[in-house]
């Protein structure tokens, strides 16, 4: 596919960005599918075929989001060969808050013993909120606003696992990953980005508690902590939109997805990605796919999965890459851009 694209002419990016490094952290435990296995009294191999998982990473009780969120930056920094006082942003693009204030990003530029005075906010769109973080860092550097950002997404899953739920409690993993961006030089950036939401689905994939809808005072249960899918439910819904979200994301970009180099989704589940594969027609060799190590660690999954295609040769200057993702709404998220 690359050799046919070679002397192809794509359309300047809309918003230029360079992503100039990627990193990622990962907690300390890795857990084997055979030790899901025995926690789930099933048989050996039960979990690798029912779910498509080989291993995860569980961070421990004392282990921190931020911390994790920290290590991650720290890893791209090192990555470009920058200094941390290289970075004017922080933006935490992660699912689930350390707490219900400050914003998270305060807690990983405080883990990072960034300097005093760095400006950091958060933008949270669940799975896919490293996409939404992208496109509003896009905009503050064309503005000038900013020069160096750092988009940082971090998540511990696995505090939220409802062991009685089998479905949900088989595909989560712990994670963070950070990009590191420019403005650069104009040559890449975004060519098309497009998010939809709809409502309809907001109660097929949640945490209750931690807001003002669950606690003390409205009154809450300790299931209000752990996240709650209906699984049929929500494939359904996400099934009968995500051909035609797929067909106008490549539209607004102008390309089919012949043109596409590389593909980097969230790692929801393994069925998910089957059925982007098959429903999609997206060709093994375009799809970066890491869940069978990873699982899906929520917010930390596609920048994970791009550090993975940047490390790997697979995110090719000039070539289309693709972002894309559905997340708890329903949202679908996705972008197309030069790296």
């Amino acid at each position: 596919m690359v050799g046919l694209m070679e002397n192809v002419s794509f359309t300047a990016p809309r918003a230029a960005l360079k992503i100039i490094a990627t990193g990622v952290a990962l907690p300390e435990t890795c857990v084997t599918s055979r030790e899901l296995d025995n926690r789930l009294g099933k048989r050996p191999g039960y979990v690798e075929k029912r779910a498509g998982i080989a291993r995860r990473y569980h961070a421990g009780a004392q282990e921190s989001q931020a911390e994790l969120g920290a290590r991650a930056l720290h890893d791209a920094l090192a990555h470009a060969g920058l200094p941390a006082e290289s970075v004017d942003l922080v933006i935490c693009a992660s699912a689930i808050a350390v707490q219900a204030l400050p914003c998270t990003a305060v807690h990983i530029m405080k883990a990072a013993r960034l300097s005093a005075g760095v400006a950091g906010f958060d933008v949270n769109s669940s799975c896919v909120s490293f996409i939404a973080a992208l496109d509003v860092a896009a905009g503050l550097l064309n503005t000038g606003a900013y020069r160096c950002i750092a988009i940082v997404s971090s998540d511990l899953a696995s505090r939220g696992i409802d062991w009685s739920h089998e479905e949900a409690s088989l595909i989560f993993g712990d994670g963070a990953a950070c990009a590191i961006v420019e403005k650069g030089d104009g040559r890449s950036g975004i060519i098309a980005s497009l998010a939809e939401t709809y409502p309809a689905g907001s109660a097929l994939c949640e945490i209750r508690a931690g807001g003002t809808r669950c606690n003390p005072r409205t009154g809450m249960e300790d299931a209000d902590f752990l996240f709650h899918m209906q699984g049929k439910a929500l494939f359904r819904q996400a099934a009968s939109l995500i051909e035609g979200y797929f067909a106008r994301l490549l539209a607004r970009s102008g390309m089919t997805l012949a043109d596409i180099a590389t593909l980097v989704p969230h790692q929801a589940s393994h069925l998910a990605l089957e059925h982007m594969r098959k429903r999609l027609n997206v060709p093994e060799t375009v799809l970066v796919d890491i869940y069978r190590d990873y699982g899906n660690q929520v917010s930390a999954s596609i920048p994970t999965a791009l550090h993975e295609a940047m490390i790997s040769g697979r995110c090719i200057p000039g070539k289309p890459l693709m972002l894309m993702g559905t997340a708890a709404g329903l949202t679908f998220a996705g972008m197309v851009l030069l790296p």
